[in-house]
């Protein structure tokens, strides 16, 4: 049990049923508690019967009580469980024959949804894990019944649209050959061009340069891309990216395999074999008509949006135009350093100190405002490896950020924040490291400057006391003066910052040197 507010998503999906819960609170903001998904495929064989079959019933109620049980042993409130069915549910004509048996087997009164508003959801999911453009942006999300559209920048929404254009839809309609038809390839690709008409020229009205698509199907092309061109590696996909050219490539593999031969390809998930399919010829038509030159991904989507609003609307904002008021870079962060039991006061003084060192230093290494950025957030986390172990916390430090699902960074941004948060001590960047290596040259040249800076400033706050109030930096030819004003004598701060000096030396050419410049 907890005493913040817990609150549950669910997402009853053609394809899958899905559930997110998280904690809100005033210090961590929304942190996410634990996710749950099963692909029962309520939708298979309705889409043209819009009947919901009897087995289909019985596993979406059999999982919506597993769903129910698990919210329930993390401390959420029946009424604080949030149910929303979508295209499948939406269309059967024995829609209430289900939701009577959910309500009287688990409780749960399910709300079923426009398309419209699922749209809605989704933007308000996915501004939560990437952000979004001051230029307008193209959201889509790829469900089994239908496929969302939003048109959207970082302020307002300008468009939301929902086509039953989804996977299992266009699977059953059109798919009777495996592997797929030319006949039927050109009947799919025709099909989509005419459905997504009027968002393409919404799009072109708006010079849109970049897509956003969240949903399984996404996820799985990606996982695809990533396998063929040998990073497999890499943890996070949320805000990762393909480039056309990578998809095409993938496209003109697998477009002509059999079902068989496609269950075969790693990183795709075993129930979507057959529906990933009309999805891969739907994004090909997505690059095409929208002239896309890469689609970024998301991993939020609708439930993390029903989340979002329902807050939104408890703390009396709500709307498609809400502005976005949160830095989800900054709030994934925090969110990760709570939940890691972070020194905030010690880590909150060495990300003040590295931001005056960046500042003041800026004429020396020429970095801009992302890797400001980036120091700031990696000074925040640099201790969070604690948690885990005081022995080596630097590397624990590191493998946290890797795998800590932080939102709105790419992966080679986590990449960098984590070896920075590494090389806040012992031994400094260096090209045996994997995670290091694996960076080109130029944001390893960032790492090694924001690491050094990180390294002076942890050494500055040896005692945790928060001492050193400010940093005055003069750069002389072949020497860095930093003077420090404190609160008491810092002679304690000024030898760690000493033996932590000279892989900054190295980095910039520069002799470092300290001195008191008087107590405030």
């Amino acid at each position: 049990m907890t005493e913040h507010k817990r609150v549950a998503a669910i997402d009853l999906g053609t394809n899958s049923f899905h559930m997110v819960i998280v904690e809100e609170s005033p210090e961590k903001g929304i942190v996410e508690i634990d996710r749950v998904k099963d692909m029962i495929c309520i939708g298979r064989g309705s889409i043209s019967t819009k009947m919901l079959n009897e087995e289909a019933i019985e596993s979406g109620v059999a999982t919506l009580k597993h769903f129910v049980l698990l919210a329930s042993q993390h401390g959420v409130e029946p009424s604080d469980i949030l149910a929303f069915a979508t295209s499948a549910i939406r269309e059967a004509h024995n829609r209430d024959v289900f939701l009577r048996r959910v309500l009287e087997e688990t409780g749960l009164k399910v709300k079923v949804i426009t398309g419209a508003e699922e749209a809605q959801f989704i933007y308000y999911g996915v501004r939560n894990a990437v952000e979004l453009s001051v230029g307008s942006d193209l959201l889509f999300d790829i469900g089994g019944g239908s496929v969302e559209f939003v048109i959207a920048d970082n302020r307002r929404v300008h468009l939301l649209e929902s086509r039953k254009i989804g996977v299992a839809r266009m699977h059953e309609r059109f798919i009777t050959t495996d592997p797929l038809s030319r006949h039927e390839l050109n009947l799919l690709d025709q099909f989509f061009c005419a459905e997504l008409h009027t968002s393409v020229e919404k799009a072109h009205q708006m010079n849109i340069r970049r897509a956003i698509a969240s949903s399984g199907t996404a996820q799985n092309i990606a996982r695809m891309i990533r396998s063929m061109t040998g990073r497999s590696g890499e943890v996070a996909l949320n805000n990762s990216s393909f480039t056309r050219k990578e998809f095409q490539k993938l496209y003109k593999q697998i477009i002509g395999l059999t079902s068989a031969e496609r269950r075969k390809l790693t990183g795709l998930d075993e129930k979507r074999v057959d529906l990933i399919i009309p999805g891969m010829v739907l994004v090909d038509v997505i690059f095409r008509v929208f002239k896309l030159k890469e689609i970024m991904i998301s991993d939020s989507a609708l439930r993390e949006g029903m989340v979002i609003q329902h807050l939104l609307q408890r703390n009396g904002r709500s709307g498609p135009g809400v502005r976005q008021q949160v830095d989800i870079r900054r709030q994934s962060v925090i969110e990760l350093a709570y939940r890691c039991q972070w020194d905030r006061q010690h880590s909150s003084h060495i990300a003040r100190l590295c931001r005056q060192l960046f500042d003041q230093l800026q004429p020396l290494h020429g970095l801009g405002l992302n890797e400001r950025e980036l120091l700031e957030h990696a000074a925040l986390l640099h201790n969070i490896g604690t948690f885990i172990s005081i022995s080596g916390h630097h590397k624990h430090s590191q493998y946290i950020i890797i795998n800590g699902e932080l939102r709105g960074f790419t992966p080679v941004e986590i990449s960098m924040i984590a070896c920075v948060a590494r090389y806040h001590r012992k031994s400094p960047p260096s090209e045996k490291h994997e995670l290091y290596a694996s960076l080109k040259s130029k944001s390893r040249r960032a790492v090694d400057v924001m690491a050094g800076i990180l390294r002076i400033a942890n050494g500055l706050d040896r005692g945790h006391r928060c001492n050193i109030l400010a940093v005055e930096a003069g750069i002389d030819n072949g020497t860095i003066t930093l003077g420090l004003k404190a609160r008491q004598e810092p002679d304690i701060e000024i030898w760690a910052a000493e033996r932590m000096k000279s892989w900054l030396e190295a980095v910039t050419g520069k002799t470092i040197s300290f001195h008191h410049l008087g107590r405030l």
